[in-house]
């Protein structure tokens, strides 16, 4: 009897702790998209029409998930998955061969996520440039062609070399393309890092040059500084908005015994604190693909070197195939970075998550139940946007469809929509949140039919995140009857 007793209360409670933690209304749920043989995107190399049927077909279940977040690698190894002149397109994408209508993967990863109320960030491999058999199938157009001064061969892979200043200018000049020539939210840097284990790498030369009293470690991590120090720098002269962040190694600093021997700071030299520290960074998305004491004290080391601002702890879903993980060893790490309040996560990778992994997807469906919004860029501004007015509800063919008016007319902004049962309702409940990141005032919802009448809100957020006063309610009585 006793025994039945405290199983009876030990199976209530539980579920009780778990449903009873309020969601947040504030998160990044990020993917990364890869590009890099087709490993994620795209699948069909001949059908440029294929192609798009297969992006928009992740980004809908991406958006079916509440995922808000797509980091869109642009440039792979010396090649890229846009419109450049500096670079040749990815020979994944169909070739100019076929004479097929030219395809700009980018342009049209942007239009779609934008569709989808999703940012999408341009995600760029930064220093690495592959094999002599890849280099030499980029022909004419390989940098290691037009400019063989910066870069360096190192264990049979080829480098830009990160030691040399003109290598800022070449990575500069794709950074100016992306940001001057595409919408896009967000700007992040992969291996923005020298290669692994660089004891032998070839540049004595320039630190003979450039070196000026400093060790060769300290040198290396002033060369990455330098360059995100400039990218940075030239990004928010231009586009302020637009969210410039890396993707360091998962482990920023040997914990006492813990991480020593790979680290971003120690190990290859990726001073990504420091970049923080300095402003010259709004957010970072380490790669923390490792489980129990390799992950959640470093969790909480990236977020003591964060300087408040974003920092969205890369989780990798990839290793429930590569390392044997269970579902339970994610779940358990997206426990812990709410629970430390991290600004959210990012999985690697995209297709990882979408193919439902050992069930992962049915367990982030709990996570995402409800829409989230991104969190505020303070440090870049602090000014809300003027909140939309006139908001209207009406039944159109089926659907409630909700209407407002904006004076932010001009600028850059998305809008929330939230719905309560009462007038006195939280932004910052989840539960209220129905739809965010549109771009269009005007949203449509198939409404389910139980007689209740509900107030419908909505708010405009400007591209720093910054969330406006709400607007005066609409009300709708979701019933059969006529309104």
């Amino acid at each position: 009897m006793n025994k039945t007793y405290l199983l009876l209360i030990v199976f209530l409670y539980i579920p009780m702790r778990i449903f009873s933690v309020q969601l947040p209304a504030s998160e990044v749920r990020a993917v990364w998209l890869t590009t890099n043989y087709g490993l994620d995107w795209p699948r069909n190399k001949i059908s440029q029409q294929e192609q798009k049927r297969e992006l928009v077909a992740m980004l809908d279940s991406l958006q079916r998930y509440n995922f808000n977040t797509v980091i869109f690698q642009v440039r792979a190894r010396g090649e890229v998955f846009y419109d450049s002149k500096i670079e040749p397109l990815a020979s994944i994408i169909v070739p100019s061969g076929y004479g097929k209508p030219k395809f700009d993967p980018l342009a049209f990863a942007i239009e779609e996520c934008h569709k989808r109320g999703m940012e999408l960030h341009a995600w760029l491999v930064t220093y690495p440039l592959g094999g002599d058999k890849h280099v030499r199938s980029l022909g004419a157009r390989s940098v290691t062609r037009i400019n063989p001064s910066i870069t360096k061969k190192y264990r049979g892979e080829w480098f830009l070399d990160p030691g040399n200043p003109k290598t800022d200018d070449y990575l500069l000049s794709m950074v100016k393309e992306i940001v001057v020539n595409y919408d896009i939210d967000g700007i992040q840097f992969d291996y923005i890092r020298y290669p692994d284990n660089t004891g032998k790498f070839p540049d004595a030369g320039m630190y003979r040059l450039h070196g000026k009293g400093k060790t060769i470690e300290e040198w290396r991590r002033d060369n990455i500084t330098r360059f995100v120090t400039k990218a940075y720098d030239w990004v928010k002269s231009q586009k302020k908005w637009v969210q410039v962040s890396s993707a360091p190694l998962g482990r920023y600093r040997a914990l006492g015994n813990r991480g020593a021997g790979w680290t971003a700071f120690e190990t290859v030299f990726q001073d990504a604190a420091q970049w923080m520290k300095m402003g010259k960074h709004d957010a970072l998305y380490p790669m923390m693909y490792y489980k129990e004491h390799l992950f959640y004290p470093f969790v909480d080391d990236w977020l003591e070197n964060g300087n408040s601002r974003i920092i969205v702890p890369g989780l990798g879903t990839y290793q429930m195939i590569e390392l044997g993980w269970s579902r339970q060893d994610i779940v358990n790490q997206i426990d812990y970075t709410r629970k430390s309040e991290s600004s959210g996560q990012a999985y690697f990778r995209a297709d990882n998550v979408l193919s439902n992994t050992k069930g992962i997807l049915n367990a982030i469906d709990h996570y995402y139940r409800h829409p989230a919004k991104l969190p505020a860029m303070t440090w870049l501004s602090n000014e809300i946007p003027k909140a939309p007015y006139d908001l209207t509800a009406e039944n159109v063919n089926g659907k409630l469809q909700l209407k407002w008016k904006t004076d932010n007319a001009g600028t850059r902004v998305t809008y929330n929509v939230y719905r309560s049962e009462t007038e006195d309702f939280d932004v910052d409940n989840a539960e209220n949140i129905l739809a965010t990141g549109l771009r269009e005032p005007v949203f449509d919802y198939s409404a389910l039919i139980d007689e209740k009448g509900y107030y419908y809100f909505v708010t405009a957020s400007d591209s720093y995140h910054n969330e406006s006063e709400i607007c005066y309610p609409a009300f709708f009585v979701h019933s059969e009857t006529i309104k």
